[in-house]
């Protein structure tokens, strides 16, 4: 008799943002006329850039002729596209080979597949609060999970510590949920720690396009010794507006060597096997956003985001309220008022100013008490919201 993975037993009854949606529901039924401001969720507004979009038409008129018709593609991605990418991070000084990058249909989806290079018995390490999905694919592989605290003491940026073992270690910067970016510093630390105890860093930078500050990394690849170490994983969801056209890439460098085996050689290997790659009109409008003039636009678009969040960190600077992220980051991560857990506060915001945020809660249990707010939210309803958290909190 067939017996299913019963790991998923040992999931949460409810998925945070499934939770979020039904609750935002059920409030409009009862108020059918409301109009809520969605900082919660971190999609996208903003229609995909000019230049992206006539890249996708002309790959669709390709796929109409016999001549420029295109079946399979690569499934690690078209070299093309692994070749930009690659001279994309050359432009900030980081040599990475087109064959050391992988293109992907998004970082979640990366992020799932990922851990089939590592055996069961290697170790998860995450520092909560985390991403969901960093957690909740582990539990369903079985594999041991070891949550690493973090706080307002060391503001959300935990290094290792003389106990600390793990095998897999996974660090996102900016970090979702914090907001926090982590420096230079503190990310060699753990560089040096995968190095000595022969761990691998799943790095999320996501996000990295956010980073303004020529301060802070946007690539784990900056950081001396992480060739050996790290794999990164990013998208173009919040770079350039695909959150729902989904395509992403995975940096993976040869320099990785486990046991004699090939990291990089193991995840060629795991594509060919599971993947029929992306599809080759997402892979024409991805080549679009690194060029000269799709990075203009992409820029442009970010700019409204990162004003948003000004937007939200001056609303919650007048309220003295305690909070990271806003700057170099989309997310604001603050204290709840008043001694609230997060889902009461969720609640009065829903309620006391139709505003839908995240509640910490949903992140881990060092997320209690603290909620995330999003940058990517339409800017007139971001200025209403700014002045509604003014006026309750």
């Amino acid at each position: 008799m067939l017996k299913p993975n019963t790991n998923y037993q040992n999931l949460k009854d409810s998925y945070l943002f499934d939770t979020i949606l039904q609750k935002s529901k059920d409030y409009l039924k009862n108020n059918p006329n409301a109009h809520l401001l969605r900082l919660g969720v971190g999609d996208v507004t903003l229609p995909l850039p000019e230049v992206v979009i006539e890249a996708l038409h002309n790959a669709v008129d390709d796929q109409s002729k016999k001549e420029t018709f295109h079946g399979y593609m690569y499934e690690c991605g078209d070299y093309a596209l692994r070749e930009k990418i690659a001279l994309h991070y050359a432009e900030r000084g980081i040599k990475i080979a087109p064959d050391e990058v992988f293109i992907s249909t998004g970082a979640c989806d990366e992020l799932a597949d990922i851990i089939d290079l590592f055996d069961i018995s290697n170790s998860a390490l995450v520092m909560e609060p985390a991403y969901p999905s960093y957690v909740e694919t582990n539990v369903i592989a079985g594999r041991r999970i070891i949550r690493m605290n973090s706080s307002e003491e060391n503001l959300f940026m935990p290094t290792p510590e003389k106990n600390t073992k793990a095998d897999i270690i996974y660090i996102c910067s900016p970090n979702n949920p914090t907001g926090v970016v982590f420096d230079f510093e503190n990310l060699k630390k753990w560089v040096d720690f995968a190095n000595q105890n022969g761990s691998i860093i799943i790095f999320d930078a996501a996000y990295e396009v956010f980073i303004d500050s020529p301060h802070l990394p946007r690539s784990i690849f900056e950081i001396e010794g992480a060739k050996t170490c790290a794999i990164e994983i990013c998208s173009l969801s919040k770079t350039a507006g695909f959150t729902g056209t989904r395509l992403g890439y995975t940096v993976v460098p040869k320099n990785i060597i486990r046991e004699k085996m090939s990291i990089n050689e193991m995840w060629t290997r795991n594509r060919l096997s599971k993947t029929n790659g992306v599809s080759y009109i997402l892979q024409k409008g991805a080549m679009a956003v690194f060029t000269r003039k799709g990075q203009e636009q992409i820029k442009a678009n970010l700019q409204v985001y990162k004003e948003n969040a000004k937007v939200l960190t001056n609303a919650l600077d007048k309220t003295n309220t305690w909070y990271t992220g806003g700057k170099n980051s989309p997310y604001l991560w603050l204290r709840c008022p008043d001694n609230m857990n997060s889902w009461e506060f969720f609640d009065y915001l829903l309620n006391k100013a139709q505003i839908v945020g995240t509640p910490g809660a949903g992140f881990g249990k060092c997320g209690e008490k603290y909620f995330r707010l999003s940058s990517f939210g339409d800017p007139h309803d971001t200025v209403e919201a700014a002045k509604r958290l003014i006026k309750i909190l």
